[in-house]
């Protein structure tokens, strides 16, 4: 049976949309006839096709964080000048994409049987998160929607500027420590053999670095596919070793112990967090509520634990800066931010100054890594580079010598 999108009137004269399904668009009309709805639109969903597409795929369709952003900032824009119902309809026309017209679609079915905008999002949890549902019933219930609206856009543009500097951080130096990686091997492989055996005739003892560099070359020509199952299974092991959660707490709290990276982690959690809460607390939402949600939403277990303390020490009758202080795991400058917003009654623009500091502190750090990380790799493939040619030349010089002799 196929799905029909259509628009009708009930009795009360009020527009309705949404699906029905059925095997024929007759069948579709009859069955929206016995509901006394008078058809306005009746068509085959311009979605269906992006549903059968889903069926085949091992994930249902879901809005990838840029697409939810996207999203965001057009409601936002366009609620502030057309109908809610409208404003959904408008972006789902001009989306480019089968599976976010298809999700759109299905909100705006939604809200057209009157539901409320954060119950139609609701029936897209993987594309809408708790933390986003609950800002947009909290906007519609104080009757500030495309207020709060604006609020989560900014929020959730910030957020993709952090990921896009971490991945940024971590991309780059991966690639170019990966192409190091291709460019020794390659030559351990191909090079180092093809060179090496011209000294088989010799008759005299190579030295010590070549015959090291000839046998790490004779092993890698050998052996590389061993040496790549090991490596895929250590990462499979290590991938459901990460499921269990006693292993996965003891990492996470390993990666906090690091130095540099550690620091980085727990720096880069406080300022989401902080701004997250800032931009619940303007919106007048519950601060046990949104610490809640928040603390879902975070991947370190350790820092999640921490989070779900603060929120029962508040609910026992603390204050938010006393747990922060108390977990221990959260920057000074977040407590001492945190303590004077909640003592001169500004919690929201402390938080947020706070956030903004840390997420400057994020951006030096990662650029100062950056410019020193490039540089480090270099030399380091260059140093490994410059110990086979001289593996390849000892032996060469020491012909050279006993010719002369």
């Amino acid at each position: 049976m196929a799905e029909y999108d259509y628009v009708a009137i009930d009795p009360a004269g009020r527009e309705r949309g949404g699906s029905v399904k059925a095997g024929t668009i007759e069948d579709a009309r009859a069955k929206l006839d016995a509901r006394k709805l008078f058809i306005v639109r009746l068509e085959q969903g311009a979605n269906e096709s992006a549903r059968r597409r889903a069926g085949l795929s091992l994930r249902a369709p879901r809005l990838s964080p840029k697409e939810l952003t996207l999203f965001t900032r057009q409601l936002s824009t366009l609620i502030q000048v057309s109908p809610l119902e409208e404003s959904l309809r408008t972006i789902g026309r001009q989306s480019e994409k089968d599976h976010v017209r298809a999700i759109v679609g299905k909100v705006h079915g939604g809200v057209l049987e009157g539901r409320r905008l954060a119950d139609a999002l609701g029936a897209e949890p993987k594309s809408f998160p708790p933390l986003y549902r609950a800002m947009i019933s909290a906007g519609e219930s104080s009757g500030s929607l495309p207020t709060i609206m604006e609020r989560l856009s900014d929020l959730m543009e910030r957020q993709a500027v952090i990921r896009s500097k971490v991945l940024t951080a971590i991309a780059y130096p991966s690639v170019l420590a990966a192409f190091a990686v291709c460019v020794v091997a390659a030559l351990m492989i191909f090079v180092v053999p093809k060179v090496v055996e011209q000294f088989d005739t010799v008759g005299q003892q190579l030295p010590l670095l070549t015959r090291l560099v000839m046998g790490l070359s004779a092993f890698l020509a050998g052996y590389w596919w061993m040496l790549l199952i090991l490596i895929a299974l250590s990462g499979l092991l290590f991938w459901r070793a990460l499921k269990n959660d006693g292993f996965r707490y003891r990492f996470d709290a390993t990666l906090l112990a690091l130095p540099l990276l550690g620091r980085l982690i727990r720096d880069l959690h406080a300022a989401q967090m902080a701004r997250t809460l800032s931009t619940m607390v303007a919106s007048r939402l519950p601060l046990m509520e949104g610490l809640s949600l928040t603390a879902n939403t975070v991947h370190n277990r350790v820092l999640r634990k921490a989070s779900d303390d603060i929120v029962e020490a508040i609910r026992g009758g603390g204050s938010l800066s006393a747990a922060l202080r108390r977990a221990g795991v959260f920057p000074p400058l977040l407590v001492y931010l945190a303590a004077s917003g909640e003592s001169a009654g500004r919690l929201d623009t402390m938080l947020e100054r706070a956030a903004d500091y840390l997420e400057r502190e994020f951006d030096s750090f990662t650029s100062a890594a950056l410019a020193m990380l490039e540089p480090v790799i270099i030399i380091l493939m260059g140093g490994i580079v410059a110990v086979i040619i001289l593996s390849i030349l000892l032996p060469i010089l020491q012909l050279q010598s006993l010719t002369g002799a």
